[in-house]
Parts: structure tokens; C-alpha cells; sequence
């Protein structure tokens, strides 16, 4: 059982037809993704892919029209949160935002929508997410993990790939990987997706990956400590981090002394979870 996305997941591309867009959505389909459409105004009636997806020239067609339940958008920073509000007012039920450099006054404006439509959304800023051997919808490669009881809720993207295949490496897979994005203000959050895994029967341990900046990760830990019944291994990214100074997301800086690598690792701890100082440790660790 996967949590949010499966080998049924009908998938439409907003920005199909730009070199990112195309790139993804091509590797996509070879993993055997549904991709079901595109979306780019003005091109609407045009065929992309080797003949083999429509594009539509709104996203409201288009789940009409093939019954897309989820978008993926790979679209500049300037046009992400229209394209964000255009899919949720087309009726998808996830949405998943891979543009990095939306405006957080933007998001918080996106956000507040999304809660009252009740749609889900992953990122913006995120690698997206791979259930292996059923869908990927994002940039996380396909051939760097295997299905698995291991589930993996991350806000860094090149450490969620190390992550995954450090596992494989070691002949364990992966339930669900979700990529959750690094931004300060964004869609699904750590709690959200531990409480998925909580109830999915087929994960049996988590892992988080984690980074400096905000208080997510504390929260995490909260629900951890009162919820969790399931094992889950921690990492914290930016322990040498210079304060004051961000690093690489939005949200990693720790500014007034909130959002520090110690204060998350030593909240996870107090949580039972195990914390690792390397993120090839995390299997050994998922071993014990």
C-alpha cells in the first residue's frame, strides 16, 4: 500500500512543454508513471512525448478530459502559484510543486486557499515523491531505490537520494518517498506524512530527514513522542552551518537562535528517535 500516489496515479505536467518539463515528464513516463496529460495555454491540441501525451490548454480541461487526478508543476517561479490555485480549482486531489523561488507572501496567499479547498499539496521547492516500482512524480530517480517497509519523509532533496540509495546498498526498500520541500511556508508537512506511515500497514519504519531552520522538526518530534508506535531514524542537515546565513532552502537559517541542528537533535532524541551523524548510518541504524 503507498501513501498519496500508486501505479494508479493519473498525473497531468503544468509545463509540459518547456526543457524541464519535457526532461521529468519523459523519465516519468519510462518509470511507468501515468502521465495522462500536459497543460501549456496556447498549446492546447498539441501532442508531446513521441506522440504519446495530449496538452491541454488548462488544467480544468484536462482533468475532463482524461481524468488526471494529480498535477505536477515545473513551472517558473513567477507563474507557480496561479498554476498552484488553477489545479486546485480543477478538482485534483494532490498537487505537487517543484518550482523553486516562490515568493513566501505568495505561498502564504496559495496556502490559505488550499486549506479551505481541502487539497493537498507537496512543496513548492521539492524533489517530489516515488512509491518505487509503482509511480515517481518528480525529480527523484527511479533506479536508486526498491520497494520496501521503509517509508522517508525529507525536506532536502540530494540528501533523500543519498538516503535511498544508502538502503538499496543495503538490500532495503522503500514504502513511500515524499519529498516534502525546504521553503518556509509550503503544503504537506513532516507531521502529516509520519501520520500516513503511521497508518500504512505496509511501513513498519521511518525515516526523517531533516535541516536547520523553523521549528518543524521539534514539532515532528512532539507527535513522534505522543503518536509514533513505529521506529524512526533522524538526520539533521547544516550542523556547521554559520548562523545567520542560509543554506541552499529558504527556510535553512537560523536566525535568533531558534532552528538550531542541536536544539532538533536533541528534541528528536528525547523522542526515542535515533539520530544519525552521517546519512550512511541510517541503515544500520533501521537494522537494530
Amino acid at each position: 500500500m503507498a501513501i498519496l500516489a500508486n501505479k494508479d496515479t493519473r498525473v497531468v505536467v503544468q509545463g509540459i512543454t518547456g526543457r524541464e518539463g519535457s526532461f521529468h515528464s519523459q523519465l516519468m513516463l519510462d518509470y511507468g508513471t501515468k502521465v495522462v496529460a500536459g497543460m501549456r495555454p496556447g498549446k492546447g491540441g498539441e501532442w508531446v512525448l513521441d506522440g504519446k501525451v495530449p496538452v491541454f490548454d488548462s488544467v480544468k480541461v484536462a482533468v475532463e478530459a482524461t481524468g488526471a487526478d494529480t498535477s505536477m508543476i515545473i513551472v517558473p517561479a513567477v507563474a507557480a502559484p496561479d498554476s498552484i490555485l488553477e489545479a486546485a480549482d480543477a478538482g485534483v486531489r494532490l498537487i505537487i510543486c517543484l518550482t523553486e523561488g516562490v515568493p513566501i507572501q505568495d505561498m502564504m496567499r496559495v496556502r490559505a486557499y488550499l486549506d479551505f479547498k481541502q487539497v493537498t499539496l507537496i512543496g513548492p521547492n521539492c524533489p517530489g515523491l516515488l512509491t518505487p516500482s509503482q509511480t515517481k512524480i518528480g525529480f527523484i530517480p527511479g533506479n536508486i531505490s526498491m520497494p520496501g517497509n521503509v517509508g522517508v519523509v525529507s525536506r532536502s532533496g540530494t540528501l533523500t537520494y543519498e538516503v535511498l540509495n544508502a538502503l538499496k546498498q543495503e538490500g532495503m526498500g522503500c514504502s513511500t518517498c515524499v519529498g516534502i520541500g525546504g521553503d518556509p511556508v509550503k503544503g504537506i508537512s513532516f507531521i502529516e506524512v509520519l501520520q500516513m506511515f503511521e497508518d500504512d500497514p505496509l511501513t513498519d519504519q521511518v525515516v526523517m530527514i531533516g535541516e536547520i531552520g523553523g521549528t518543524d522538526e521539534e514539532k515532528a518530534a512532539e507527535y513522534i513522542n505522543e503518536k509514533m508506535t513505529k521506529p524512526v531514524v533522524g538526520f539533521i542537515a547544516g550542523k556547521t552551518a554559520p548562523p545567520g546565513k542560509r543554506m541552499g532552502h529558504a527556510g535553512a537559517i537560523v536566525e535568533g537562535g531558534a532552528g538550531t541542528a542541536k536544539d532538533k537533535v536533541e528534541a528528536l532524541k528525547k523522542a526515542g528517535v535515533q539520530v544519525a551523524d552521517h546519512p550512511e548510518q541510517i541503515p544500520e541504524m533501521l537494522k537494530k
